[in-house]
């Protein structure tokens, strides 16, 4: 079989037995097509042929041409399913990914604004209109309730129960959650609800919660666009993006004394050492409290 051939049958295997998104199956694609394409130059003409310094190679090939290591080590990420698969399916013997250590990947801390500063940036959309009140309902959202901005885009009205104060949000992998709105976020999201999103429709009919002027839901791209530019009309010296305001949501929670378990659920993370990523910021916030406040500090 061909490695197109391989790489179809492989994202069609995952696609069903994980449940992955598009974009998911997007970035698997892309990173075997680029190492297809250049082991091929190197007489790999089936996945069979490849061996570990093939491997090497294109990893030393990414980090020469300015890839980085922790881009370098999800796209070894990637190969590595890809080779699992075919281990499974008696294609190969050994996986020429076995022996390959991953590259260093320092750990990156997320940029988190202040409380004050996510007050501020909450503040500026002006709900005099159809599409501030809007805008003013996602940032809300996204910041009271911690989804991610794809959740956020996708999210339908019969995911939302406003008495009860809930959403029914569906994750990664297809994983369902429910989240607290809020009584902030739920105030601004039945106002637009009310007010600002009919107008918005003007008769068209959306399953999806936010739209824009036309009726149609507004993409993960337009929902970038709108956060960075009420960052920049709040004079933010921080760069801010739609995942900034998940980030705020976790850190301040811990800040307040929330368990690490439960913000792990709230946030939909399968692994607890995902969110374990917060208290490193947790405890920078508690050095800072310490260094202002004690008088041996």
């Amino acid at each position: 079989m061909s490695w197109q051939n391989d790489i179809d049958d492989y994202l069609a295997f995952v696609a069903v037995e994980k449940g992955l998104s598009s974009k998911t199956l997007d970035a698997y694609s892309f990173d075997l097509n680029e190492f297809s394409s250049f082991v091929s130059k190197l007489d790999c003409k089936y996945p069979e042929q490849v061996g570990t310094r093939h491997v090497i190679k294109w990893l030393t090939h990414l980090r020469t041409n300015g890839i980085s290591p922790r881009s370098c080590a999800r796209k070894l990420s990637s190969l590595r399913g890809f080779f699992r698969y075919l281990l499974l399916e008696n294609r190969i013997s050994v996986s020429p990914t076995a022996v390959v250590g991953n590259p260093k990947v320092g750990r990156k801390l997320p940029i988190v604004l202040t409380v004050n500063e996510v007050t501020r940036l909450l503040e500026q959309p002006d709900t005099a209109k159809p599409t501030g009140l809007r805008d003013r309902a996602i940032l809300e959202i996204l910041y009271s309730c911690g989804l991610r901005v794809s959740e956020t885009a996708g999210l339908q009205v019969g995911q939302i129960n406003l008495d009860s104060g809930f959403l029914k949000i569906t994750g990664k992998g297809n994983k369902e959650r429910i989240v607290p709105l809020g009584e902030e976020a739920g105030f601004w999201l039945k106002e637009y609800l009310n007010k600002a999103r009919p107008r918005l429709l003007n008769k068209a009919n959306s399953y999806y919660c936010f739209v824009g002027r036309r009726g149609k839901p507004l993409s993960r791209q337009r929902l970038w666009q709108i956060i960075k530019g009420y960052s920049l009309k709040a004079g933010l010296s921080t760069k801010v993006y739609p995942h900034c305001l998940r980030h705020c949501f976790a850190t301040h929670l811990l800040e307040g004394g929330a368990d690490l378990r439960a913000v792990q659920l709230l946030l939909g993370h399968s692994d607890i050492t995902t969110t374990q990523i917060y208290t490193h910021l947790e405890l920078g916030y508690l050095r800072t409290i310490h260094k202002r406040y004690h008088p041996r500090a």
